[in-house]
């Protein structure tokens, strides 16, 4: 108010005098006017009030004029600023808040959606320290994701995010998402089509994401090769399917090829589910044997369609392929015409007449065509359910019954017993493919191993009463599978789902269910039983030679190391060379004592080969049998010589190889022996190979055995005594395990952990600096 008085040039102080009080009496009425005039006079000077020229007085305080100073940095400043300098001062005017730069980040992620089975993919986002061009350059091509993927935009600052959305872009819910960490924004757009998202009011430019919508394809489906019928009428299909993101069903369903209008069938057509290559299937080649014989459809012509159908339900169709549905063959009269009748009746209720009558003439003179009293009273039953059948459903019956004694006058006692290892293979397989537990797993293989070990009794039995079946001829491909083998697979299947590998057990019931459609009863062939056991056990005892030659041979190359690692000891330094050859002399007995060792199991197996062989041509291995004729059966049988000449060659090979190993041990030279000893390992399998394979070739026609079956298989993956080999048939070691939807479940946890941790400002900076060095390739 002083200044005021002092700047306005007014007299009597106008200014300070609105600040005076009544000093008298407040009761005097003089006083009071006199007052009130006061105060009506200050306020009428007030009006012309004037602030005047500022007069800091600087130069009392700053006689040095360092105050110049300041208005030379802001010039400098000005031109030092560049094109940023008008942002920098409006940053001063922004009332929304200041970013703070210590651990500020912003991080934006795409989400794909779970079916796709696809791993997020990291944008380039900002992050304190950095420079926002070198963000906005890597973010200016657009990114192909798939088609409903999320977008997750968040930042650390507790400013909110300035979005601007166009084209395909849509705001989403969380839908179960964790809420974002504390002290973070966050930001969820679905990309349904193509469009973009820029970042705006956070750093220098806008940061823009631009994005193309992948559609999701619908898979495809096609055979590999044509439907083949299996020996007891399953239906076996190869299929290849490809899909973008995955097939999680495949299913084959049929219709009628030729369908008449007037027909009134009582089934519909039968369809089945396919057996996928993996879980999700991308790109692979498929095998389901599905058994339809019981389908009352079995023998029909129809048209069949595969659809493959991937977790979006998109579906996928191949063409329609014409086929004769496989049916079980019968070899008895009577059950080819009951069949026949059934499936008459079963593609057209109309037809009970003409299958009753028919039924009743398959009564007629049951003296000569029926030789079981149970079988005429069965079908003199059926007669009377068909004529008294008042509904399709009493049609059903009839025709289910129609079957069960078809397959009855057909096999006997083998019916019930194949019926109930097909209904044990089925359970295993839906437990393997719905992920049952350990102990379900178990209970099932069990239940298996039960139901296979009765149909091979009655196999066995029935084969037993009808000898004449066993005159059948075989393919002489064919592959011999013992009970054993079978068991072996089971137990297979039980150990690698109680591993976690139930895709691999899920293959292995596959291929087991593939040998039991094909299973006939084999033979021997042209070498009668003696000759052929002999054969066999030779081929055992040549078995276990390789073995022993195997690990003599690793025997001897590590007697050989050992003795250069000596020589070289024996050569190092000055200082007690006295007690050093003292050792070494002893060290040199004990070695000798080894190699003596070695050289005498060299020698022993020497002779067990020369024995042998021998024996094999005793029994006129590679020698002029009287009355055979040679065949071109090889390079070196068309070159004239006998039958086993070259397998005796390559033993007799084995046998010198022998000899030479025999002295380089005698000898000390453990090199020389190793080597003698890989050829003659080298010329037994090839000789085993041999005679496995003449034997092999030697097998024709004969008279069947029971007890024994055969799968029919031109190529067989099996080493040169004819064992299985690893990781082919029966075997999962070279399958490949990889990641699937709980490991990408299991990253994006640890990803949203770790952003999670970033943006609370409370932890220590060493470990943020930690967690930023870790999340900043994503």
């Amino acid at each position: 108010l002083r200044r005021l008085d002092r700047g306005s040039g007014l007299e009597h102080r106008p200014a300070s005098a609105m600040a005076d009080e009544m000093a008298t009496n407040r009761g005097d009425p003089w006083s009071i006017a006199l007052w009130r005039a006061h105060v009506e006079r200050a306020i009428r000077a007030a009006r012309a009030f004037k602030a005047g020229i500022p007069k800091p007085r600087l130069i009392v305080r700053d006689p040095y004029a360092i105050r110049a100073l300041i208005l030379v940095l802001v010039v400098a400043t000005f031109f030092a600023a560049g094109g940023e300098r008008v942002k920098r001062i409006t940053a001063a005017f922004d009332w929304m808040g200041v970013v703070p730069v210590a651990n500020y980040r912003v991080d934006a992620w795409v989400t794909p959606p779970p079916y796709t089975a696809r791993p997020p993919l990291i944008l380039p986002g900002l992050r304190a320290g950095e420079q926002q061009a070198q963000a906005a350059a890597q973010a200016q091509q657009p990114f192909s994701v798939p088609m409903g993927s999320v977008l997750v935009i968040r930042s650390t600052a507790n400013a909110p995010l300035d979005i601007a959305v166009s084209g395909g872009l849509a705001e989403a819910g969380r839908d179960g998402a964790p809420p974002p960490p504390a002290g973070t924004q966050e930001r969820r757009y679905t990309i349904r089509d193509q469009g973009a998202v820029a970042l705006r009011g956070v750093g220098d430019d806008d940061l823009t994401w631009k994005f193309t919508a992948v559609p999701d394809r619908a898979p495809t489906i096609a055979l590999a090769k044509d439907p083949e019928a299996q020996g007891r009428g399953a239906l076996k299909l190869d299929y290849k399917i490809e899909d973008d993101y995955g097939v999680v069903e495949g299913k084959a369903i049929f219709d009628r090829k030729d369908p008449k209008e007037s027909a009134r069938p009582l089934y519909g057509a039968p369809d089945f589910g396919l057996v996928l290559p993996q879980p999700r299937t991308r790109n692979g080649v498929g095998q389901t044997t599905k058994d339809l014989t019981e389908h009352p459809w079995a023998g029909v012509d129809v048209a069949m369609t595969l659809i493959a159908r991937d977790e979006a339900n998109n579906e996928g169709r191949s063409g329609r392929i014409e086929l004769r549905l496989p049916q079980r063959s019968f070899s008895k009269p009577l059950a080819k015409a009951l069949i026949e009748q059934r499936r008459n009746l079963a593609l057209d209720a109309e037809a009970k007449p003409q299958v009753t009558r028919a039924v009743d003439a398959l009564t007629i003179a049951p003296e000569r065509f029926i030789p079981e009293a149970g079988i005429y009273l069965g079908l003199r039953s059926l007669y009377w359910q068909l004529a008294n059948a008042k509904s399709d459903d009493d049609l059903r019956e009839a025709v289910q019954r129609m079957w069960q004694m078809a397959v009855t006058i057909e096999d006997g006692n083998v019916s019930d017993a194949e019926a109930a290892l097909r209904q044990a293979q089925e359970n295993l397989r839906q437990a393997l493919e719905r992920g049952a537990s350990d102990e379900e797993i178990k209970r099932l293989t069990d239940e298996l191993r039960a139901a296979l070990d009765k149909f091979m009794q009655a196999l066995a039995e029935e084969m037993r009463k009808n000898p004449q079946q066993l005159a059948r001829p075989l393919d002489r491909n064919a592959r011999e599978i013992r009970p054993q083998d079978l068991r072996n697979m089971l137990d297979r299947i039980e150990n690698l789902a109680r591993s976690g590998a139930k895709d691999a057990a899920r293959r292995l019931l596959e291929e087991l269910q593939s040998i039991l459609e094909n299973l006939q009863t084999a033979r021997p062939g042209q070498m009668d039983g003696d000759d052929s056991d002999d054969m066999t056990s030779a081929l055992d005892e040549l078995g276990d030679m390789i073995r022993k030659q195997q690990q003599l041979r690793d025997r001897t190359f590590r007697q050989g190391q050992d003795q250069r690692r000596e020589r070289q000891r024996g050569q190092r330094g000055q200082q007690g060379q006295q007690q050093q050859q003292q050792g070494q002399q002893g060290q040199q007995g004990e070695q000798g004592n080894q190699f003596g060792e070695l050289q005498q199991n060299q020698q022993a197996l020497r002779q067990q080969l020369q024995k042998l062989l021998e024996e094999l041509r005793k029994r006129g291995l590679g020698q002029n049998q009287p009355g055979q004729q040679q065949q071109g059966q090889g390079q070196q049988q068309g070159q004239g010589q006998q039958p086993g000449q070259a397998e005796s060659d390559q033993l007799g090979r084995a046998g010198e190889a022998m000899g030479e190993a025999e002295g380089a041990l005698g000898e000390g030279n453990a090199d020389g022996a190793v080597d003698a000893q890989g050829r003659a390992l080298e010329a037994m399998r090839k000789g085993a190979q041999g005679l496995a394979q003449m034997m092999q070739q030697q097998q024709g026609p004969g008279p069947g055995q029971p007890g024994r079956t055969g799968q029919a298989r031109a190529n067989q993956d099996t080493d040169p005594l004819g064992r299985p080999l690893r990781g082919r048939d029966y075997g999962d070691d070279t399958t490949v395990k990889v990641p699937g939807e709980i490991d990408v479940q299991r990253a994006r946890r640890i990803l949203e952990e770790l952003r999670r941790r970033f943006g609370e400002s409370f932890r220590p900076q060493l470990e943020l600096d930690y967690i930023e060095r870790l999340l900043k390739d994503f």
